[in-house]
């Protein structure tokens, strides 16, 4: 019987060519889709669950209440680690560290920048890494150890031994090499190229077991099995008490499973992250497959006519309506399995462009036996789907009437067709309206005023040797004519290193408290970046300067100052004078208001060097210049360097990317809404052929003729738009909601893009209406 219903549904199939191969494409684009989102979607959930100890592994965090905000902090002290080890029996393991980017590695005559993990406590004991050389148990064990990944292991040895080799490291210190793991899997929160023990004996961390105040380590835990949380957090919170007098820190454990999808907070409290774009794409994964499913269903009852003496025959030859509802299921299977074929080829060949896109390394593993588990999920779902409506629909019909000719086949299906189409228009103007929003929110954010000029600026990272010769290598750099100003910063302009609670002021209002941004400079700050002074002056290098501060408008504001310039900002013992207030720039986050700042003179500091280009230099004359007068004050260290407006660029990244996705899979979304259309525009042509014709006897034009036929879509197309436009609104609004600074949804831009829709409407629509508005009469009437 089975056979049987495959032999006459690939029969049927093969007689409705152009009703198949519709219904094929949009197929197979959906369910190509699907896979392509599901790929991603898979490895966003299935980060850091390598590791053995999932579970039960804790990363230390804190609250700090400064009453206008509240900060959640990564950053612990140095001794928390060693004080958590023993006399906790929830707590099986304490590990601490502290991640290192760009240090500089030196063998022989190879010098490489890589980044540092360095790690105390029994790192290997908690987090899972693959051995290829050296064991777990004796790794870290000693002081000056490193554990190198296979990759920075190859890069610096090639196809030699590693272990026992020495590397130097920062041109300070050696370091040896006990073991090489394999690289971090692309699904982990934590990636670097190496690990170096924490040296517990040098003089430096032995004084820093005693500071409980310094925050600058991460530290995490692994607990037993279910455990108590509660408890486990206040006695975090009592260790930290008991050394440590702060009463505006409340300490908490963040699990391991949240790190990735759930790492937003504010105000002390998740508000999710990552997450909101797996659930965003396994919607649109979903849509796009009904979309294709609603197309299947549409065809497949205004088709029907076609098939209605088929199944009053069937029927009266004695087959039961069960009969009939499997035969129908059998042809959508069919043509679920066949898409489904075309499918994996097609994500296999375009799957490099996508990991490309997405910056990921997925892979189609069709010895997987969770991916044909999930694949025949897709298709049952999808055959299931696509086929029920037209299999209930086409199995009952009166076989007396339809032998008659007394029922119009597909008549009845006509309202819930309309239904589905609409629905289709529903979701292709809620998908077009959010790519626009989500474009124009980003270009927003790009075309917001920075407070300074991030074009033509060079930052290069200082090394203890340019620190010494900063001064000639500034005086060098102005000389050459290619550069207008220089600085020196502790950090890039593109990044806060440096928060600390606000000081105290002369007239502070009382209970006042929040966080302030800080940043030390040597002078030529403002000049080099192109930052407006709004009151005072900026550093000039006199031996005052060393006693004074510049704040941001934003610390102004928050610190509700008249006059700010001479105002005494006390620390404690010490005392700094305001002598100068600048525009507020933009460093951390594009989408969030501008943080207090406050910026020291520290000729001394060492950070980055930032030049500034004069208007006609190139960057690539400047770059010359820059590597030649750096190796020739830090031969020993490698040169690098970053553009600012590209290092700025990158806070855009995670918005763009999703707004590329969005665009691509709504772009494919109404391509298949097209297909759909085009198919049913096709049929309601053919059943109205010698009406057409008639009409055309009669004196119709062809654009009478074009407006009739595109008349029903139209309609449907303004009802779809009345719902989708509401819809749209509140979905987007409530996304804006997350950015601070955010755009207002214009209702010209529904206008917009109705009018793009009633066109692509129109447009698949005529093309397929021109066939019979243009054509003889004479052969759609020669057989009345």
């Amino acid at each position: 019987m089975i056979k049987n219903y495959i032999k006459i549904a690939w029969r049927n199939l093969s007689r409705n060519k152009g009703f198949a191969i519709t219904n094929l494409l949009g197929l197979t684009i959906g369910i190509a889709c699907t896979i392509f989102i599901f790929l991603w979607v898979n490895d966003e959930l299935t980060f850091d669950k390598f590791n053995a100890n999932y579970k039960n592994i804790y990363q230390v965090m804190a609250n700090r209440d400064f009453k206008n905000n509240i900060l959640t902090d990564q950053n612990m002290v140095f001794p928390l680690q060693k004080a958590l080890e023993t006399g906790y029996p929830q707590i099986k393991n304490v590990v601490m560290s502290s991640y290192s980017s760009a240090q500089l590695f030196v063998y022989g005559d190879t010098k490489l920048k890589k980044d540092m993990v360095t790690v105390g406590g029994h790192y290997f004991d908690m987090f899972t890494c693959k051995f290829v050389r050296g064991n777990a148990a004796t790794a870290l064990a000693e002081p000056n150890t490193i554990v190198l990944t296979q990759s920075a292991a190859k890069a610096f040895f090639g196809n030699a031994e590693p272990i026992n080799k020495v590397l130097k490291l920062n041109n300070d210190r050696q370091v040896k090499v006990t073991a090489v793991i394999a690289d971090m899997p692309g699904n982990s929160s934590r990636r670097f190229d190496c690990i170096v023990a924490c040296n517990f004996s040098d003089p430096k961390n032995k004084s820093a077991m005693n500071e409980w105040r310094n925050s600058s380590w991460k530290v995490y835990i692994q607990t037993i099995a279910n455990p108590n949380i509660r408890q486990l957090e206040k006695e975090i919170t009592n260790v930290m008490f008991q050394h440590n007098h702060d009463k505006i820190s409340s300490y908490f454990v963040f699990p391991m499973n949240k790190w990735h999808l759930y790492s937003d907070f504010k105000d002390g409290k998740n508000t999710g992250g990552q997450i909101e774009y797996v659930r965003l794409f396994t919607i649109i994964a979903i849509i796009i497959l009904l979309i294709a499913c609603v197309n299947f269903m549409n065809l497949s009852t205004a088709h029907s006519e076609k098939r209605a003496k088929e199944v009053g025959i069937r029927k009266t030859l004695g087959s039961d309506k069960k009969q009939l509802i499997l035969q129908f299921f059998f042809e959508s299977m069919i043509l679920v399995v066949t898409s489904f074929v075309f499918a994996i080829i097609a994500v296999c060949i375009l799957l490099p462009a996508f990991n490309l896109l997405v910056n990921k390394q997925l892979n189609l593993n069709l010895a997987n036996p969770v991916f044909w588990i999930g694949s025949l999920v897709i298709i049952i779902f999808t055959g299931l789907l696509a086929g029920s409506y037209p299999a209930l629909y086409l199995s009952s019909f009166n076989p007396v009437k339809v032998l008659k000719g007394t029922v119009m086949a597909g008549k009845s299906a006509v309202l819930p067709r309309r239904i589905l189409v609409v629905g289709q228009f529903v979701i292709s103007i809620l998908l077009i309206s959010a790519t626009i929003i989500i474009y124009k929110q980003i270009q927003h954010v790009k075309n917001r005023d920075l407070g300074y000029n991030p074009n033509n600026l060079i930052m290069v990272p200082s090394t203890p040797s340019t620190d010494k010769s900063y001064a000639a290598i500034k005086e060098e750099l102005l000389k050459s004519g290619l550069i207008k100003a220089v600085v020196r910063t502790s950090s890039p302009i593109t990044q806060i290193w440096w928060r600390m609670p606000a000081p105290e002021w002369d007239g502070m209002p009382s209970g006042t408290q929040f966080i302030m941004s800080g940043i030390a400079t040597d002078v030529d700050f403002t000049k080099t970046m192109g930052i407006k002074v709004l009151q005072g002056r900026d550093f000039a290098g006199t031996p005052s300067d060393s006693s004074s501060i510049i704040l941001n408008k934003a610390a102004v504001d928050a610190m509700q100052l008249k006059n700010p310039v001479g105002t005494l900002m006390h620390y404690g013992p010490r005392t700094k004078t305001v002598i100068g207030v600048i525009d507020n720039v933009v460093i951390t986050s594009p989408y969030a208001p501008v943080d207090p700042l406050m910026i020291f003179y520290n000729p001394g500091n060492s950070g980055y060097i930032t030049t500034g280009l004069n208007g006609r230099t190139k960057p690539r004359r400047a770059i010359a210049l820059l590597k030649n007068i750096y190796e020739k004050y830090s031969p020993a260290d490698v040169f690098e360097y970053q553009f600012v407006d590209q290092e700025f660029g990158k806070k855009f990244i995670a918005e763009e990317l999703i707004s590329s996705l969005t665009n691509i899979f709504a772009g494919l979304a109404i391509f298949i809404c097209c297909i759909g259309l085009a198919g049913l525009a096709s049929f309601t042509i053919e059943k109205r052929f010698r009406e057409i014709g008639i009409r055309k006897v009669l004196g119709a034009t062809v654009q009478q003729l074009l407006v009739l036929i595109a008349k029903e879509f139209l309609k449907l197309v303004l009802i779809a738009f009345v719902i989708a436009v509401p819809l749209t609104w509140w979905l987007m609004h409530n996304w804006l909601q997350k950015y601070e600074y955010h755009i207002d949804i214009s209702i010209w831009m529904f206008g917009a893009v109705g009018v793009i829709i009633l066109l692509l409407t129109m447009a698949v629509v005529s093309l397929n209406t021109l066939g019979a508005a243009t054509a003889n009469p004479v052969k759609s009437l020669r057989n009345e």
